[in-house]
């Protein structure tokens, strides 16, 4: 187990030391569940009250905070992003793969880094690029000149399909699909026919995309999804769509095609965006929102409504659907009214 002083995170966090530099610390964990040997973090005002009943050996506080504990702690600006430090350098998650498993199946002509690991029973397929230090995961499969960028990691059972390009030190969670075919159909009379979505997935560097996700392939152009992007689980992305550089896309969300995300906004879980439409940069979507425009302005924007009792919900529907009758007469009113006058 690795083991850090107070003096080395310190020097990582650029932070104030406040009591025994010379304290180790081997994890980290909440100010309710923190032991010896453990450090935690208070970001939030309300959680003061557990500072002194926590057990923890340290804690991060911001300087405000710091007045109200007497024990061992690293003054820094912003607590959370300290905490979120530290955790990533004592981070006890194992390899997706060592080495290069026996069952695993890689193509002759694919090029393998240095320091690659591939898990049992994955496929590397023709024309592959993997950069160093690159991890597949088991029963991973990666298509025809897909190139994997240094330090990216796919847990297990990743499907990545062909001419998909992703950059440096990018997380795959498991269960997910990158370069599926889009959603492309002509009608003809009534019968569907194909269009072949012959567009790749282009994805920068230091994106993680969370489990069973899709991320469609483009159907002449590519989809893209931009540096530093974080998708959460169960996200579905159709052809086309490109987001923008460090936004942030929680679960459920659905993105329809040709449609542009653009940089640092933040799209809650359970949203549905139409396709063929553009979101301003800085743009902050409420969990359960329905995005059916163009969204030109920074800002947050939220629709759906709260959840009520059955028997008031449904006389509110029925009142929803009267609201052109209601608009109407309220209209005529006010040109009567007038008339009076």
């Amino acid at each position: 187990m690795q083991k850090v002083t107070l003096k080395e995170l310190g020097q990582l966090l650029n932070a104030t030391i406040k009591g025994d530099a010379t304290l180790e610390i081997s994890s980290v964990a909440t100010l309710e569940d923190a032991v010896q040997g453990q450090l935690s973090f208070l970001a939030n005002g309300k959680y003061r009250a557990q500072l002194e009943a926590s057990q923890a050996s340290a804690v991060l506080l911001s300087e405000k905070e710091a007045e109200f504990y007497q024990g061992n702690a690293l003054i820094v600006a912003d607590p959370y992003v300290g905490f979120a430090r530290v955790a990533q350098l004592l981070d006890t998650t194992p390899k997706q793969a060592l080495g290069i498993h026996p069952s695993a199946h890689i193509d002759p002509s694919a090029i393998i880094g240095e320091g690659v690991a591939i898990g049992a029973n994955a496929v590397i397929e023709a024309g592959v690029i993997l950069g160093e230090n690159v991890q597949v995961g088991p029963g991973c499969v990666i298509g025809q000149d897909t190139i994997i960028g240094s330090g990216s990691r796919l847990w297990a059972n990743v499907t990545i399909y062909h001419d998909v390009h992703m950059g440096q030190d990018c997380l795959v969670q498991s269960g997910t699909v990158i370069g599926s075919d889009g959603f492309g159909y002509a009608n003809d009379r009534g019968n569907w026919i194909k269009i072949p979505q012959t567009g790749g997935v282009r994805i920068g560097n230091h994106v993680e995309i969370g489990a069973c996700t899709s991320i469609d392939r483009g159907a002449l152009s590519h989809t893209e999804i931009h540096d530093g992007v974080i998708i959460d689980n169960q996200i579905q992305i159709a052809h086309n769509v490109i987001i923008g550089q460090n936004s942030a896309i929680a679960g459920g969300t659905v993105i329809a095609g040709s449609s542009t995300i653009g940089k640092y906004c933040i799209i809650g879980g359970d949203c549905a965006i139409s396709g063929h439409l553009s979101i301003a940069d800085g743009v902050h979507v409420s969990g359960g929102t329905n995005v059916t425009s163009v969204i030109r302005d920074k800002g947050v924007y939220s629709s759906a409504t709260i959840a009520m009792e059955n028997k008031l919900w449904r006389r509110n529907t029925v009142r929803f659907r009267q609201l052109d009758e209601l608009f109407s007469r309220v209209k005529q009113l006010e040109i009567s009214a007038k008339g009076d006058e």
